[in-house]
Formats: structure tokens, C-alpha cells, sequence
């Protein structure tokens, strides 16, 4: 049984930034994960976002499949993503609703697909909502993260990472009757962006790996704290940092029930180019990794994900 990690907790409101700012450092220099509080959503919203989720993913399969993911938007179902690739199983067994930019940031929001309204009435503008409230508490948390990184408070703005963003909100379903050939609900991967912040519904399964490359692989439990998000750096952000900060390892490990989660991911324009920071290289610790376009770097990741 793996045990539980203690993992640092972030309050977003505090008034001094600089010890935030260190504390965020300290946190993703060691682990890749904190929680973050205060930050601004409001557990009664969280509460109606989970309720509307479990609405949807009660439809029957024939309603869902009618919003089948287009341009990563969209319903995808049981089996359909394999997040470990070296994995021999059928895919992981999860399902999921994607949601991508919003017309407020974006011309390109007809491509978000929306369950219709004499379905679930209130389910389009709980979402958009929920979206733009995490939207602005994760570029908040940005801007701490850029003062521990020692830049200017606005620099992920100053390079165009915000002009605008590329935010996915994903809604996940997963089913608690799994047979027992059925190891994962997600299996073993880090993220591909910058930062991911998680709200579950309470129900365990979460679990990370804080060294990926040793063997054998470690695993911790992480639990969640009420009205609390779970942070994690995505493989961009350690790439940025040139592997200070680390994009750790997790997965979903079926508990026996069922469980729901949001993820929600702020990835860059797709036209920033993602770089060494400067202050995060030196001679003896020259970069790893050349430029490359956010929208390019993100392309490849996704293309080796879905098992269809």
C-alpha cells in the first residue's frame, strides 16, 4: 500500500509574495505538486461544476458519443486514451469532456462542443463560468511562479504565453465497477503544459512517482484537502526551467468506487516559443532542450496519446 505524501500548501492570498514565491520554488523543486487555497473559486461553484459533470456522464453512451471529441473538444470514451504508452492495456479507463478557449479569450470557441439545453439547461454557463474563475486564479499563481523563477512578475505576458493562452478544462468520469484486468483509470504520464490545477470529488486514487526515471518506481498516495486544487508542473515548465522544476510522474489507481475530477490546463499561445530561461542556466548547467513553438511542442505530445 503506498503512503501518503505530504505535499506543501500554497495560500494564494497572501500578501507576501516573496515568501509565496519561495515557498513555490521549495515545492516544485522537490516534488512537481503542492495545493494551493484561497485562490479566489468559490466551493459552491465547485460543488454545481461536479454536480453538472456527473449530469453529463449519466447521459446514455448514444446522447454522449453525439459530442464525440473534435479538434480536442468533446466527449471521449472508456478506453479511448492510453496516457502510457509503453502500457500493454486496452487504454485507460476513464472517461472525459473537453473544453477549450471561451470567446472571451478567443475566435476560435465555435469549436467547443456543448451538450444541448433542453438537456442540461444550466450546464453550458456553469462551466463557462467555472472556466474563467480558474482561468484567472491560474494566472495569478503564474505570476508567483515567474517571481520564484527570479523574472519579472509579468514575464510568461511579456513572451506572448498570455496572447492569448491555450486553456483546456477536462472534465473525468472515472467508473468504480472495474474488472480486475483493469489497472488504471489513468495510467502513468506527467503533463504536457505549463501547470494543471485539479479539483476531485474527495475519492482517493491519485497517486505520483517523485523520481520517474529510477526503478523500482516509488509511489505515493495524494490525498485531497476540501476547497483545496492540486497543482502540478507540466513537461513545458520543467522544460522551460531546464528541469529545475520537475514534471512528476502520477496516475490513477480504481479504488473500488467511482470518482470525479476537473483538471484544468494552462498551456501557452501556441506561437510562444519555449526556451531556457535565463535564470535557470549557467555554464555548468547549460540547456537541455533548444526553442520550440508551444502549439509544435504540444502537437507531437498529443499525437502519441490516443489509443484511436
Amino acid at each position: 500500500m503506498a503512503k501518503a505524501l505530504q505535499l506543501p500548501i500554497i495560500d494564494l492570498s497572501s500578501p507576501d509574495r516573496i515568501s509565496t514565491a519561495n515557498s513555490i520554488r521549495q515545492a516544485c523543486v522537490e516534488y512537481g505538486f503542492f495545493y494551493l487555497i484561497n485562490h479566489g473559486v468559490e466551493e459552491e461553484l465547485l460543488e454545481r461544476v461536479f454536480d453538472e459533470s456527473k449530469n453529463l456522464f449519466s447521459l446514455s453512451l448514444e446522447e454522449k458519443v453525439k459530442l464525440a471529441r473534435k479538434e480536442h473538444r468533446g466527449y471521449t470514451p472508456l478506453y479511448a486514451e492510453n496516457l502510457d504508452p509503453s502500457s500493454s492495456s486496452k487504454g485507460d479507463s476513464k472517461e472525459s469532456f473537453y473544453i477549450g478557449p471561451l470567446e472571451s479569450i478567443t475566435t476560435h470557441s465555435n469549436l467547443n462542443q456543448w451538450p444541448p439545453e433542453e438537456v442540461l439547461p444550466c450546464w453550458r454557463s456553469t462551466m463557462e463560468t467555472y472556466y474563467e474563475k480558474v482561468l484567472t486564479a491560474g494566472k495569478r499563481l503564474i505570476s508567483v511562479i515567474a517571481l520564484a523563477l527570479n523574472l519579472d512578475e509579468d514575464f510568461f505576458e511579456k513572451v506572448g504565453a498570455f496572447n492569448p493562452p491555450m486553456p483546456f478544462l477536462r472534465l473525468l468520469h472515472y467508473p468504480g465497477d472495474l474488472s480486475d484486468e483493469e489497472i488504471y483509470g489513468a495510467s502513468a504520464h506527467s503533463d504536457y503544459g505549463m501547470i494543471t490545477l485539479l479539483a476531485t470529488d474527495g475519492v482517493g486514487g491519485l497517486q505520483v512517482c517523485r523520481e520517474k526515471f529510477k526503478q523500482p518506481q516509488v509511489w505515493e498516495d495524494v490525498h485531497q484537502i476540501n476547497g483545496a486544487f492540486i497543482v502540478n508542473i507540466g513537461d513545458m515548465m520543467e522544460r522551460w526551467t531546464n528541469c529545475l522544476f520537475r514534471s512528476t510522474l502520477h496516475r490513477v489507481m480504481p479504488t473500488g468506487q467511482e470518482r470525479y475530477s476537473m483538471a484544468f490546463f494552462i498551456d501557452p499561445n501556441p506561437e510562444c516559443v519555449v526556451e531556457c530561461l535565463k535564470s535557470c542556466c549557467s555554464e555548468s548547467s547549460p540547456p537541455r532542450f533548444p526553442p520550440i513553438c508551444s502549439g509544435d511542442y504540444l502537437k507531437e505530445r498529443l499525437r502519441v496519446t490516443y489509443a484511436s
